[in-house]
């Protein structure tokens, strides 16, 4: 209970942010009150806060990012030591709304894991090789797709000149993005700007395995860790011996 009165006071504090959690609740704010419409059990998202895991599904846009943003700066005050766990299946979204969630990744003391579920595509993709170096994982199954930022407009040629640039200029920051993590994975040089630049000219969907060959993931995870299991197993049986 003490965890929980904490965590909905930061939900209040949000206001039209839509809380996702893999089809287990939604969360929903209008201006005059919160309504709730259970999926699961509203109580599963303080569950998943109290566990440290954040889960970021569906497209990414500006609401969506400000959830994820107050929950890792959240967490980060509630013990910046302790590691956070975020698991995404994103089709991608908004390059800005991405980069403000990358960003406070970064920025907050709590290190920050990542998986894969399902997809990490565009943005997805730049936050899960965003995630801290050798915690960076995927399921089996999963498929990741990299690529160069999107956008268009129409208007004067000096407007669309202005955004060219503007487009550009994103680009180069998530290129180079790019370069420095999968460069730490690697542990030196692997890729050259301009060879990222070649990776990302066009779409390119990688497999689980792939993604580690070049260095967007860690590890593919196949199971949970029994180590804990089964150390409480021998504990048990050593217990039952002395008995």
């Amino acid at each position: 209970m003490s965890f929980q009165r904490p965590t909905w006071r930061l939900v209040r504090n949000l206001p039209a942010i839509r809380v996702r959690s893999f089809s287990r609740h939604l969360l929903k704010a209008t201006p005059s009150k919160f309504s709730f419409q259970p999926l699961g059990s509203a109580e599963l998202m303080s569950m998943d806060l109290q566990e440290r895991i954040i889960c970021l599904n569906g497209p990414i846009d500006d609401t969506v990012s400000a959830s994820i943003v107050a929950q890792l700066l959240w967490l980060e005050s509630d013990n910046p030591e302790k590691p956070i766990t975020m698991y995404i299946h994103s089709p991608g979204g908004s390059v800005t709304a991405g980069l403000a969630i990358y960003d406070t990744m970064t920025y907050i003391r709590s290190p920050v894991s990542t998986v894969c579920l399902g997809q990490a595509a565009s943005m997805g993709s730049l936050l899960l090789t965003g995630g801290q170096k050798g915690k960076r994982f995927a399921l089996p199954h999963s498929s990741i797709m990299i690529h160069q930022p999107l956008g268009g407009t129409q208007g004067p040629a000096s407007d669309i000149l202005i955004y060219a640039t503007q487009i550009q200029r994103t680009r180069e920051q998530v290129n180079e993005i790019y370069r420095k993590h999968l460069n730490e994975a690697t542990g030196h040089e692997r890729y050259s700007l301009r060879e990222i630049e070649d990776m990302m000219e066009r779409d390119k969907y990688l497999t689980a395995q792939e993604a580690k060959e070049v260095g967007i993931i860690d590890d593919i995870l196949t199971r949970r860790d029994d180590k804990k299991a089964q150390n409480e197993g021998a504990t048990d049986e050593n217990q039952n011996q002395r008995s």
